[in-house]
């Protein structure tokens, strides 16, 4: 009788990292957006409940696939992509709304959802098997090449589509990360990034979507036109700098009164800086630090190619969205809507990085590393 081989625990750290992020990330979601929950449905609560239950259903969903053998979406893996893809085509039908001028939501009726999370994810998956079956032909122009760039083009251009910039540029470079890591030359790499800066000028020039070089023109000097196009970043840094090293405590945020839009969820780092000081922030900033270093330990020491993109994609997604965000948030970069992963207000979001990371924990019971 074959004797029955026992599971390996999962990576910890990485778990009591993501936990702690979420945990923090419903405090701070209750504590601003209070004033907005109050004023628009008139429950202060309002977005706590909706932030709980997404936490609940991403903890259920960080556990199924923290037990789901992470081999078996390399198999389902074109199947997963086809339905990300087809999620996204649902924004341009009867069931996609517009919100606060963005129309990047698919309302069912009883919830919404935004599809560029789906498709994050389900990209992340179809190019890593795409590329683990052909490690061989990475460098070929018509085997390797051209296909994965048509792979990169057709899910960035579904969020692009949607016209979300800072995403899709989120996206694409998460999914360079994968091909880079794969094996791509270092000359493909220069021509794909040369390609990418030409169309990132093209976007941000282009005429019928001039908001994007007003607020490039805002990011050189925020306070020069600090009540129109530098407002966001200039209050973003007056909530940073007013925290100091230990904040104006939990709840006594003034820049989440109506000062900063979205201040629950593309400038939550701010409140952070401004609740809790600059020790809050950096504890976040070290636990998303902790995060990424068990992914990258995990993606270094995995046996199979598949595991190994699969991880480097969810790793490099965490690292450049929150890279992104904090860069918004302190003025680093010209203003974009990007949440902070685990910490923003989002049920998609949440659910879709907890599910990432529940596949990380499972690919870490295969590996042979320090569990602690």
């Amino acid at each position: 009788m074959a004797k029955k081989v026992k599971k390996k625990a999962c990576d910890f750290t990485l778990l009591l990292a993501t936990l702690l992020l979420v945990f923090i990330g419903i405090i701070m979601v209750f504590s601003s957006s209070w004033p907005e929950g109050i004023k628009i449905m008139n429950d202060g609560y309002y977005f706590l409940k909706k932030q709980v239950i997404a936490a609940t259903l991403g903890l259920v969903a960080l556990i199924f696939f923290m037990n789901f053998d992470y081999r078996r979406l390399k198999r389902m893996s074109k199947f997963i992509f086809t339905m990300s893809i087809f999620s996204g085509f649902l924004i341009f039908t009867p069931l996609g709304i517009v919100i606060k001028g963005a129309r990047r939501w698919v309302n069912l009726g009883f919830t919404t959802f935004m599809p560029s999370d789906i498709i994050k994810l389900g990209s992340i998956i179809f190019l890593a098997a795409f590329l683990s079956k052909r490690k061989d032909d990475v460098i070929d122009i018509k085997k390797g090449v051209i296909p994965t760039l048509i792979i990169i083009g057709l899910s960035c251009g579904m969020i692009y589509l949607q016209k979300d910039l800072g995403t899709t540029i989120t996206l694409g470079a998460t999914l360079i990360s994968i091909f880079f890591v794969a094996g791509m030359k270092f000359t493909h790499l220069l021509v794909m990034m040369c390609g990418a800066t030409i169309g990132l000028i093209k976007a941000i020039t282009d005429e019928e979507h001039k908001y994007r070089m007003r607020r490039f023109t805002a990011f050189l000097d925020p306070f020069a036109d600090k009540t129109d196009t530098g407002w966001q970043a200039v209050q973003s840094l007056y909530a940073l700098g007013s925290g100091g090293l230990f904040g104006l405590g939990l709840g006594k945020s003034r820049q989440k009164f109506f000062y900063i839009p979205e201040p629950h969820n593309d400038f939550i780092f701010a409140i952070i800086g401004e609740e809790l000081g600059f020790l809050g922030a950096l504890t976040v900033i070290l636990l998303l630090l902790l995060l990424i270093w068990r992914g990258i330990r995990i993606a270094l020491n995995v046996e199979d190619l598949f595991g190994c993109l699969l991880t480097t994609g969810i790793v490099a997604l965490i690292t450049i969205q929150s890279l992104i965000h904090i860069a918004v948030v302190t003025s680093s970069i010209p203003t974009t809507g990007i949440p902070l992963p685990f910490v923003s207000y989002g049920g998609t979001s949440l659910i879709l990085y907890m599910s990432a990371v529940g596949i990380l924990l499972n690919i870490s019971r295969h590996v042979n590393l320090d569990r602690s």
